[in-house]
């Protein structure tokens, strides 16, 4: 068994290719060629073992400790991008969401897919409640969705700008707060209630004029960045802004990216933050200066996506 890296730090690339990087050194260790199509989304299972690489129409599951260049696995019922991937906080089942108008579950210990639900619309982007029973999805038609897994169909629907494509969805740890982030720069937030027993019903709380481009990514602060909670929003604008979340004021401004920023994610602790941008870099982020302090060079096209472990893996 080999030894399990501390900090899983990966990207991806329209240059067909998925790298590991060292997270401190920025050293590129492992390269993995990904010939079928662009990688849109990556996400590293809970427990460190394995990285999804959400493509077109495939999804692909990775050993983060092996050198194969081979998948795993491959999840097939998809018939266009998968532009969401994510996990259950075991591990044992994977969600995503694609833009063939369906959200998909995916028992990883069993062949095929689980379910499946008609969003009706090209899926941008999908989240799994902290309650882990409802999925919220978002669609180029404008459309939030809720579905609950235990009753098995859509509980709540909303549009908070009609015709206005919601890119990216992000969820608080505690499961209070929900932002949906959209191609006019806006984000809304809504407070996220408990109503009867299977339903969350949405209460809007702000809305947020973040950018004048798109944004392409939203994300919500994790647990152990308490009692602070953040918002960064990346953009089309080059730029990635860190929003405080009580009152939604702008704390930092993230500029060095010269072309769109697609994704990002926080350290466990919130103090950092990776992103990815088109003008080929990842880069590593002090979210209390607002400087960068690593650049991941290595690809040879637009970097669209990032994953970042570098908590401990739950106990078992």
């Amino acid at each position: 068994m080999s030894q399990q890296p501390s900090v899983v730090l990966a990207t991806a690339s329209y240059d067909h290719t998925i790298k590991f990087w060292e997270a401190k050194s920025a050293r590129c260790y492992r390269t993995i060629q990904y010939p079928e199509s662009q990688v849109n989304r990556l996400e590293i299972t809970p427990d460190k073992r394995f990285l999804a690489a959400a493509g077109n129409p495939h999804i692909r599951l990775f050993d983060i400790n092996s050198n194969s260049p081979q998948p795993l696995k491959s999840f097939d019922s998809h018939t266009n991008n998968v532009m969401a991937v994510g996990f259950q906080c075991d591990g044992n089942w994977m969600y995503s969401g694609s833009e063939d108008g369906t959200v998909k579950i995916w028992d990883l210990r069993a062949p095929g897919c689980q379910r499946e639900y008609e969003s009706r619309a090209a899926v941008n982007t999908v989240v799994l409640h902290p309650n882990q029973t409802e999925l919220i999805s978002g669609d180029q038609n404008g459309n939030i969705r809720v579905w609950d897994l235990r009753a098995n169909s859509c509980s709540c629907e909303l549009v908070p700008e009609v015709d206005t494509a919601v890119r990216s969805l992000t969820i608080m740890w505690d499961g209070s707060l929900i932002v949906a982030a959209n191609n006019r720069g806006t984000c809304y937030v809504w407070r996220l209630l408990r109503g009867t027993e299977t339903m969350t019903n949405f209460e809007p709380l702000h809305k947020l004029q973040a950018h004048d481009g798109y944004i392409l990514k939203c994300l919500l602060s994790p647990e152990l960045c308490e009692p602070h909670r953040y918002l960064a929003t990346a953009s089309s604008d080059h730029t990635v802004k860190i929003w405080n979340v009580d009152g939604f004021t702008l704390e930092k401004t993230l500029i060095g990216h010269e072309r769109w920023v697609w994704d990002c994610v926080f350290s466990v602790d919130g103090a950092f933050l990776i992103t990815a941008s088109s003008d080929t870099t990842a880069r590593l982020w002090s979210t209390s200066t607002g400087k960068d302090i690593k650049v991941y060079q290595g690809h040879h096209k637009a970097t669209v996506c990032c994953a970042l472990h570098d908590g401990p893996e739950p106990s078992s």
